[in-house]
């Protein structure tokens, strides 16, 4: 094991100039040949890694990579995805940069570190010699960020296969935990309709949508309960035609964050049942995405520990932790199947400027990898 963990430490400049190229890659969900081209480039560097690689065509959203090594058994799922929340254009007011030990640019923490883990761990397997005990999938999918809509039914598939699924998600922040509890996501369109008139010499013959707008922003801050952890978020609002006019409609996005599915079956069924405060009013309220939590089972609990044992064999003490934020392993555990997560990069600042990762990292993160591929 020491040979392994050595051999990546030594290829730690390489690793940083494979994640250059990938961050300088731009790769939003919703650009399909931006993201197409890097998944093509990602194909050639799969297929030098010994991989059997298909790629699954998508209509709308770039198209999805499966890399797959033979061994015995059921296979071990590894999630990552290319796309990212930056728009083309980021990289020129934000380039790749060194900064000492931290390399920053847009997508680097989420998560194209994480595909930078996945690529050297199986080279490390594949130029140390140490073979692989079972059959490793490598799923690539590119939409992710916006709730892997043309992904979802593919994930499914392969978890249903899988004795396991490690998620190379960034690590929680600031001693690179795992993540073994995320909360379960779900969003909501809020539109409302009501009654154009003129603001000073008709006002009572409107009925005005901004102002029921606000009567239901209360009323949906109230359904949060956050002793169990339930939170609801109206992120974005719009509404109106004119200063002059009174509202004949508004609209309002709504994020809604819940630990467990009984408190995501309460808040649909809250939310769809929400009435109209002024008369004349109208809502229509539709559900769009929505992840299940991913709890902490026993299943999940006895996957960190065995993990937690093979980490200490490269002296790395894990450590285990949860978030609000969902991923594409909250599909993967809500079918059962053991699922760990915060398996890529050590680092800070998803979705935000200050992404980063810390490049020390890099060779242990992809030997830990590669440990579990062995060992679990």
């Amino acid at each position: 094991m020491a040979n392994l963990l050595s051999y990546l430490k030594a290829q730690t400049q390489d690793m940083v100039s494979l994640l250059q190229k990938l961050v300088e890659m731009e790769s939003p969900t919703s650009e399909k040949e931006a993201v197409d081209a890097l998944g093509s480039f990602l194909r050639e560097r799969l297929v030098e890694l010994g991989a059997q690689v298909e790629v699954a065509e998508q209509a709308e959203r770039g198209n999805h990579l499966l890399a797959r090594w033979e061994g015995e058994g059921r296979q071990v799922l590894i999630l990552c995805h290319m796309d990212t929340v930056w728009p083309i254009g980021t990289l020129k007011l934000r380039p790749f940069r060194r900064d000492g030990g931290i390399a920053r640019g847009p997508g680097i923490f989420d998560m194209k570190g994480g595909i930078v883990v996945a690529l050297y761990a199986m080279k490390g397997i594949k130029e140390t010699g140490c073979p692989l005990k079972r059959k490793v999938t490598l799923l690539i999918n590119s939409d992710e960020e916006v709730g892997s809509d043309s992904s979802k039914e593919l994930i499914e598939r392969e978890a249903k296969r899988s004795e396991m699924v490690l998620v190379l998600e960034p690590a929680l922040p600031p001693e690179g935990a795992l993540k073994t509890f995320r909360k379960g996501w779900i969003n909501f369109d809020l539109r409302i309709t009501g009654r154009a008139s003129h603001a000073g010499a008709d006002p009572k013959l409107g009925v005005n949508a901004i102002q029921e707008l606000a009567h239901q922003v209360l009323r949906l801050h109230q359904l949060a309960d956050h002793e169990k952890g339930t939170t609801v978020n109206i992120g974005v609002v719009e509404g109106g035609t004119v200063r002059n006019m009174i509202a004949p409609h508004a609209h309002a996005l709504i994020d809604v964050r819940v630990s467990n599915e009984e408190e995501a079956q309460r808040i649909i069924k809250d939310i769809l049942s929400l009435k109209p405060v002024l008369p004349g009013a109208k809502l229509e309220i539709e559900k769009g995405h929505q992840r299940p939590p991913f709890e902490r089972t026993p299943k999940v609990a006895a996957l960190f520990q065995q993990a937690k044992e093979v980490a200490r064999e490269i002296g790395l003490e894990l450590k285990e932790g949860e978030t609000g934020g969902a991923s594409d392993g909250n599909l993967t555990a809500a079918l059962g199947v053991p699922t760990l997560d915060g398996l890529g990069v050590v680092g800070a600042g998803a979705h935000s400027e200050d992404e980063h990762i810390e490049i020390a990292f890099l060779p242990q993160r992809a030997a830990l990898l590669a440990l579990l591929l062995q060992k679990l």
